[in-house]
């Protein structure tokens, strides 16, 4: 991350090769400045990604569907929305190991389909 809280080149990197395995980019970038906190909310998240208040709601959806976030409500003073907190649920190495074994569960399916496809000729 950059000094001023933006995400550096480095991540910028980190979001591409998400990208190469299938992770929508608004999804990566949040994952990525996750990554590097214990926890953030999501106003912290627009602010490092530059994403608008409805992708980066989009892209924790995302991230909680696949069980990679927890949320926290943070409860506000007076009245208006509670602000959300989020931390990653695993380890940054056990989210890439599960991004790997569904890429390799892919693969294998197209190789399969390769083989029947073959069959027929």
């Amino acid at each position: 991350m950059g000094g001023d809280g933006r995400l550096s080149r480095r991540a910028w990197g980190r979001v591409g090769a998400l990208a190469d395995r299938g992770v929508p980019q608004t999804v990566g970038e949040a994952l990525v400045f996750l990554s590097k906190r214990a926890e953030t909310t999501s106003v912290a998240i627009e602010k490092a990604t530059g994403l608008r208040q409805p992708e980066v709601s989009i892209a924790m959806q995302e991230l909680r569907r696949r069980r990679w976030v927890d949320k926290r409500d943070i409860k506000k003073e007076g009245k208006g929305r509670p602000v959300h907190a989020y931390r990653l649920s695993y380890a940054w190495s056990a989210i890439l190991d599960q991004l790997d074994k569904d890429q390799q569960t892919k693969l294998e399916r197209i190789e399969a389909n390769r083989r029947k496809l073959k069959s027929y000729a």
